[in-house]
């Protein structure tokens, strides 16, 4: 159990935030006079944001606009080469899209010699990544990922059903622009899935052994925020106050675990991505109830912050978030997704191994009692 002493602690996160109704107008003072190239999806929604920016700066040097969800390895093989491929350096990287988008702008920026070089510094075949970046202007359009104001991006390897992060000091971006307006016309789905990943980020910074107060604090705001303001956005998901309120709480959660990172949910999360194809943000917060569970007893400053988020009471709290989430049509045991008992297991076993697994507070032992207890497996 890590030592709660307020004495030694730092927090660091050196992004430039701007929040705005007015993305367009925001991209153009930072673009001009600069060559500059877009990573965006391939839908007109985005096609338009592109060209109202384009008839403010001139057109961009490389559009990159074939952003898959969970980036792959191949796919951001090639489109790093295509990045390359310009006769003109480009200067700055506009990520205009969720959180794929910017994880895979972040791949582009870092990978100046090549794709190669940068699978193998997260494989860990090379200690170090040829730096420096191109500066990422990230223009976050769902409120979840909290990306817009990490260094690090997932890879994902769906041939070899495995994941990796990449993580650099020198891959913050620049700029992040956060524009509610942009949000209005997302799908209830992927409003429910990027909110959830929010809630995620933000319980997971608190049980975290990387947690400090000041990503406590943003942890709270995040979280009270989601859980009061989700549900009432997915019967109103046009209504600008709450996409505001989701879009506050997304980079708050954000800045949260930009200095703890993620822990065991996360860890938990990945092989029901990968496997079962199951949406990240309901991945990770299915064994929420769960983990908050297992550590009820935890003291601290951790503790004052979960219990200004559910009461003092974190087992009943746990019971609430279970109810929020079912409300949700959120399944909440690893057999809902198509995991049996021995998969199950061996996730579980895994999760605890990993980095993320050693960056959660609590036990294994406390977990399986809780899981067990709950009818998570």
């Amino acid at each position: 159990m890590p030592n709660d002493d307020f004495h030694a602690w730092s927090y660091f996160n050196p992004v430039n935030i701007k929040f705005n109704v007015s993305a367009s107008t925001e991209l153009a003072t930072e673009l001009r006079g600069h060559r500059y190239a877009v990573v965006t999806y391939d839908e007109p929604y985005f096609a338009k944001i592109r060209k109202e920016l384009e008839d403010l700066v001139g057109p961009a040097e490389c559009t990159i606009n074939d952003v898959q969800p969970n980036p792959d390895c191949q796919i951001l093989h090639d489109q790093c080469e295509r990045l390359n491929s310009k006769v003109t350096n480009i200067e700055i990287i506009v990520a205009l899209g969720g959180g794929s988008v910017i994880d895979t702008a972040k791949v582009l920026s870092a990978s100046t010699l090549g794709f190669s070089n940068v699978l193998d510094f997260v494989t860990n075949e090379k200690k170090e990544l040829n730096l420096p970046p191109i500066p990422i202007i990230a223009v976050p359009t769902t409120a979840g990922t909290g990306s817009e104001v990490t260094c690090w991006a997932t890879i994902w390897d769906e041939t070899e059903q495995k994941k990796y992060s990449l993580a650099h000091p020198d891959l913050y971006p620049k700029y992040a622009i956060i524009d509610p307006s942009l949000m209005v016309n997302k799908p209830v789905d992927l409003t429910m899935a990027t909110g959830l990943d929010a809630l995620s980020h933000a319980l997971e910074s608190i049980w975290n052994c990387n947690a400090n107060p000041v990503s406590a604090r943003y942890a709270i705001f995040a979280a009270k925020t989601i859980i009061r303001d989700l549900p009432e956005l997915l019967s109103m998901p046009k209504n600008l106050a709450l996409r505001e309120n989701l879009a506050e709480a997304a980079l708050m959660s954000g800045l949260a675990f930009s200095n703890t990172k993620t822990a065991i949910a996360h860890n938990l999360s990945y092989p029901i991505t990968l496997k079962y194809g199951v949406t990240h943000g309901i991945a990770c917060s299915f064994t929420l109830p769960t983990i908050l569970r297992s550590v009820a007893k935890i003291g601290g400053f951790r503790r004052e912050a979960l219990q200004e988020i559910f009461g003092t009471n974190l087992l009943k709290g746990a019971d609430m978030l279970t109810s929020t989430l079912s409300a949700m049509q959120v399944k909440m045991r690893f057999r809902d997704y198509g995991a049996n008992q021995e998969e199950t297991t061996n996730i579980i076993d895994a999760a605890f191994l990993g980095q993320r697994g050693k960056n959660f507070i609590g036990s294994k032992e406390d977990f399986l009692v809780s899981a067990r207890a709950g009818n998570l497996v």
